[in-house]
């Protein structure tokens, strides 16, 4: 069967083809000048999807990278904290030891150990109430202003803790235990601020403050526990920030694989959609000649 070929047909079906090379044309110089691969999902429904799922990973690896940072400052000044209380209680265990040779020393002597302990146990209630950001680092999630009232007496939320979400899966611990470092009236060993109170006040009333050694040995030994677990921490959050960067890398590697193109590849392309353009264009030009009948119509 024979089928009829009109110049309208021939010029409907030329129209059709240049159109169609010329949106080819524009697709790839969009391309090629945003440097994206899909500029609305109608390019690639299936590459958007997926392109969406990525940027919602993104977003929670990234807010897990913040929540790392994060804690890592509370646990990184919880352990500059925890070294400066150490140094402290060393400098009281020295005073405690001179001031337990009682026969040596004058009470001009004692005095002045005792002036000094007072101070030292002042700057012992300023660490405890350490804050990062506004937040005590000793108090657990309470919201108070301190984690120790001027008296010594704890000031924080018992049994809680502060919490940072590293992946989907684990939570980091990122404040340290306050009673647990400076100790209270209920723990063993007891708070460290009536210890120094019971140092000055036996060495005032001539007591051998000898005994109050094993005390302070103690609070040491307790202290140095709570710097144990700060370092175990801090090593799993530099674990977690690894984990993170590399997840961060590999996601964004996905990423570009689904949205970014081949620039060299789409830069060839385009040359070689704009010849195949320019060389219809001729060609329909030099095929569809007017003709007398086109100009009487």
């Amino acid at each position: 069967m024979l089928t009829r070929v009109t110049n309208q047909s021939i010029t409907r079906n030329a129209q059709f083809n240049l159109q169609t090379g010329l949106a080819a044309l524009s697709k790839l110089q969009n391309q090629a000048s945003s440097q994206k691969a899909i500029s609305v999902p109608s390019d690639d429904p299936a590459g958007t999807a997926k392109a969406l799922q990525i940027h919602g990973q993104q977003a929670s690896t990234s807010q897990y990278g913040r929540n790392i940072a994060d804690g890592t400052a509370w646990l990184n000044t919880i352990d500059s904290t925890l070294s400066t209380v150490t140094s402290i209680l060393g400098r009281i265990r020295d005073l405690t030891v001179q001031g337990a040779n009682d026969g040596a020393m004058s009470p001009t002597s004692k005095q002045a150990i005792a002036t000094e302990l007072t101070s030292l146990k002042g700057e012992l209630l300023k660490q405890s109430n350490t804050s990062y950001l506004g937040r005590s680092v000793f108090a657990g999630n309470s919201d108070a202003g301190v984690a120790f009232n001027a008296d010594g007496t704890f000031n924080g939320a018992a049994g809680s803790t502060v919490q940072r979400r590293v992946d989907a899966n684990t939570t980091v611990r990122v404040d340290a235990d306050g009673s647990a470092v400076f100790g209270t009236a209920s723990t063993t060993p007891g708070s460290v601020f009536t210890l120094v109170d019971n140092i000055i006040s036996d060495l005032q009333s001539g007591v051998n403050v000898g005994a109050r050694l094993t005390e302070i040995d103690a609070r040491q030994q307790a202290i140095s526990a709570q710097q144990s677990i700060i370092g175990t921490t801090e090593a799993q959050m530099d674990r977690a920030s690894q984990t993170n960067a590399s997840q961060t890398v590999s996601l964004e590697a996905q990423r570009s694989s689904v949205e970014d193109l081949d620039l060299a590849k789409t830069i060839l392309d385009l040359q070689t959609q704009q010849t195949t353009y320019q060389t219809s264009l001729g060609v329909t030009a030099k095929v569809l000649q007017p003709t007398l009948m086109d100009f009487l119509h």
